[in-house]
């Protein structure tokens, strides 16, 4: 089954348009992405972050979606100096999944989904990390974390394209999404 899955994935991959990797070749680009597939939302109650097993985590189509969108990327050369990914399983496996280099736990990329009062301190943080990066970087996180620091809703898998200005304003470049 993961082979065929991996197959269809890898044909949407090609599927999108040069334009849109064109903006991830961009100077100064930098790339947030949604966590691959994980069905249902949110974390169940007795979710901790170090036990993957109390977690929503990803099912064999986002671990052959996440694998998808990593070849993808590497077969247009696009090319990262860091990932970064929130500490969710979820969030991990899709950076790991990717094969597009060594993945860094950024806490700043956490969800804050059940406490959303934390959403707009956290945000300017990574803006202000973002700002002061002189390098290209490839965040995996959640829907929140990007809608807030972008204005997007991002389906799972999906990649936004964003330039940070250094006084932390995001422009939205483009946005990426090989269909599940």
């Amino acid at each position: 089954m993961k082979g065929w899955l991996a197959a269809i994935f890898w044909a949407l991959a090609q599927a999108v348009v040069a334009s849109e990797w064109d903006a991830l070749r961009e100077p100064g680009a930098v790339a947030i992405m949604r966590h691959a597939l994980a069905p249902g939302t949110g974390d169940p109650a007795e979710f901790t972050l170090d036990a993957c097993d109390t977690q929503r985590n990803l099912d064999a189509s986002g671990r052959a979606q996440a694998q998808a969108i990593g070849a993808a990327m590497r077969a247009e050369g696009i090319v990262f100096d860091a990932i970064w990914t929130s500490q969710w399983c979820r969030c991990r496996d899709t950076a790991v999944l990717l094969e597009l280099g060594a993945v860094r736990d950024e806490p700043l990329l956490n969800s804050f989904f059940r406490n959303r009062a934390d959403g707009p301190v956290q945000t300017d943080a990574l803006r202000s990390l973002l700002a002061e990066s002189d390098q290209r970087v490839l965040m995996v996180t959640h829907q929140v974390n990007i809608t807030a620091l972008t204005g997007v809703f991002p389906g799972s898998g999906e990649v936004i394209v964003i330039r940070v200005a250094e006084d932390g304003a995001v422009t939205v470049l483009d946005q990426i999404l090989i269909a599940p």
